[in-house]
């Protein structure tokens, strides 16, 4: 059962303080300083991160001196990231399946022997095995879009509130997709279960603020990575033209937004959907 532990503002921010400095940074091809939050002296586990999105995530938090625990499902591709990432200094990966309780428990126990903290959960990891009308998906197929999408972040959320943050407090990201708050033929299950992320999004939000804890999510488009390859491979200047920002995403951009939600400049922000889609949402297209 959640505590119902009241964490005042101040004791907030005395919870933000290892990543209260800022760092002044000047952005490649714009004239003036931008202000980024440092995350030195933070602890986060990203899922579905030994490549894509995750991977682009956990590279960001790094970057800006977090530790990580990375998790997906097979072992070679995680030590590849961690190798990527500067080693076992800056990260360790856990691999299993991110629905599978003991998986999460492992993941979990080895974040906090390894780095002595847990503020920071990305719920990443996502999946979409059918493709085609909702009516016609099996209802097992449906059954394990559900596990993983919703009840897995679900799940998540729960042991490391569990773990750290129900007592010190910390912050969460789902990444959820425009899937989730729009019609999208061909992927529709898929979008019925971020629709649901969302929505989890949102009750934990008010749940477990009055515990220092937020939680947030991101909705992006078409991202450029090996999940969203059928959705643009061959065409992909065909579909960039529904966005008027005109290309698709790629890691990075949904790793700026998360990193955005995790920091204290999002202080003041909770259960609420970032969507990151280039302005496709704004008229037609993917």
């Amino acid at each position: 059962m959640l505590s119902k532990r009241l964490v005042s503002p101040a004791a907030r921010s005395a919870h933000a303080d290892p990543v209260g400095s800022l760092e002044l940074k000047t952005l490649a091809g714009k004239a003036g300083p931008s202000v980024v939050h440092s995350f030195k002296g933070r602890v986060a586990v990203v899922t579905g991160s030994s490549r894509g999105i995750g991977l682009g995530i956990a590279r960001e938090l790094v970057g800006r001196g977090a530790k990580v625990c990375l998790t997906a499902r097979n072992a070679e591709p995680l030590a590849e990231a961690v190798r990527d990432l500067g080693g076992p200094e800056n990260a360790i990966a856990v691999a299993g399946k991110a629905d599978d309780p003991a998986h999460q428990e492992e993941a979990v126990a080895r974040t906090l022997e390894a780095f002595g903290r847990l503020d920071h959960l990305v719920n990443n990891t996502g999946i979409n095995p059918v493709y085609g009308p909702v009516l016609e998906t099996e209802e097992a197929a449906a059954a394990k879009i559900m596990a993983v999408n919703v009840l897995g972040p679900l799940a998540w959320t729960r042991r490391a509130h569990a773990a750290w943050m129900g007592e010190h407090g910390g912050s969460v990201v789902n990444v959820a997709s425009i899937a989730g708050i729009r019609a999208s033929l061909g992927i529709g299950m898929y979008g019925v279960s971020k629709a649901a992320l969302i929505r989890l999004t949102t009750e934990l939000g008010a749940e477990l603020g009055p515990q220092g804890i937020r939680v947030n999510a991101v909705a992006p488009a078409v991202v450029k990575t090996k999940f969203a390859e059928a959705l643009y491979e061959g065409r992909e200047e065909k579909v960039a033209k529904a966005y008027p920002l005109g290309r698709l995403g790629v890691p990075e951009d949904i790793a700026g937004a998360v990193a955005f939600l995790l920091s204290p400049a999002a202080d003041w922000i909770t259960g609420q959907t970032l969507v990151v889609d280039g302005g496709v949402t704004l008229g037609g297209g993917l």
